[in-house]
């Protein structure tokens, strides 16, 4: 009998998915007040409240949520808490991964993606269309801050390991980054591979960000942006690795920017793409779907498993191979890696 009663009830993944907006609203509201600056020792609540102008009790409270969930640790008595090792990695203000801003930007725009959902469903959402000059300019704002910090914090090292791993990658010469936004992975690849140049190619205004980080590099002698229109502009050709993430969802002609990419890489030319597919396995669909169901509603592309393999040969890519579930900002993407013969 007590094994059934702490068996947990069938609507209890409904819970988790009502608790889980109340938990984010206590990070987001951590983050805003940089409470985690203030917790590099271990601190009391009362203390904490005091120097924030706090209520001390909720300021308890809330402290002990943020322990639950992992993000700090408390002592042996249980009266006194401190960042945990993920909150001093990735949102400290001081830390080279830190992410709060981005943590910050991405609650925002999922709380508004859930918005009108049921306008959606009663009336759709308009196509998404051509990107308009404010929505550019939006993007670069994100380039220069939030994006950037989850490129240095996560995605710059699933990069570098994807691409070191590759037999090609002592003789790689001529990169393009595809909608590199900031240019991190391009620079961070730039200083293992002492023989890479490289292209990063986003809209102009955010090309613009890319060519400020490569100059703050020193690396502008290997290194250059190229401003433009994913899906009418020349992005150049002769490249020997084509590094491509998290853009193909917005290409207006998906199959004819493939046909791009292949004819932009020399023979013998890499492709390696990370972007989300839909998983066949339930729990692995669930850390994805969620994020991508405002932009499958607006008609981007978000592949089944496997489909973008399957294009990719389709358009005369050899050894395609393909890795899943590997970590990305807020979901899990799969690496599709193709070669030219």
């Amino acid at each position: 009998m007590s094994m059934e009663l702490t068996t947990p009830h069938p609507l209890q993944a409904c819970w988790d998915l009502q608790l889980a907006g109340l938990a984010a609203d206590a990070l987001r509201v951590a983050l805003s007040m940089d409470l985690f600056e203030h917790l590099e020792q271990h601190i009391a609540p009362a203390q904490l409240a005091k120097s924030l102008d706090l209520e001390p009790f909720n300021t308890g409270y809330l402290l002990e949520l943020l322990w639950a969930q992992g993000l700090l640790e408390r002592d042996a008595q249980g009266s006194h808490y401190r960042n945990g090792e993920t909150a001093r990695r990735y949102l400290v203000r001081t830390s080279d991964d830190y992410c709060g801003d981005a943590l910050l930007f991405r609650h925002q725009v999922l709380r508004q993606a859930g918005q009108p959902l049921e306008q959606a469903l009663r009336n759709g959402l308009p196509a998404a269309g051509t990107p308009s000059a404010q929505m550019a300019r939006r993007w670069a704002e994100a380039a220069r801050v939030q994006i950037a910090q989850e490129q240095q914090a996560v995605t710059v090292e699933v990069a570098c390991a994807l691409i070191e791993r590759l037999p090609e990658a002592p003789g790689l010469q001529r990169m393009l980054d595809l909608g590199g936004g900031p240019g991190l992975v391009a620079i961070a690849l730039a200083r293992k591979l002492p023989d890479l140049h490289a292209t990063v190619f986003d809209f102009t205004e955010t090309a613009a960000v890319a060519h400020e980080n490569i100059l703050r590099a020193g690396l502008e002698r290997r290194l250059g942006s190229m401003g433009g229109d994913l899906d009418l502009d020349d992005f150049g050709s002769g490249y020997d690795l084509i590094w491509c993430s998290s853009v193909l969802h917005f290409a207006s002609d998906l199959d004819g920017l493939l046909q791009r990419l292949h004819g932009a890489l020399k023979p013998g030319g890499v492709l390696v793409c990370c972007h989300a597919e839909v998983p066949d396995d339930r729990q692995a669909a669930a850390r994805v779907l969620p994020y991508y169901l405002h932009m499958r509603m607006q008609g981007r592309h978000v592949l089944p498993a496997g489909a973008l393999a399957h294009k990719l040969r389709g358009v005369g890519f050899v050894d395609v191979e393909q890795q899943d579930g590997l970590r990305y900002p807020v979901a899990p993407v799969t690496a599709v890696i193709a070669r030219k013969i």
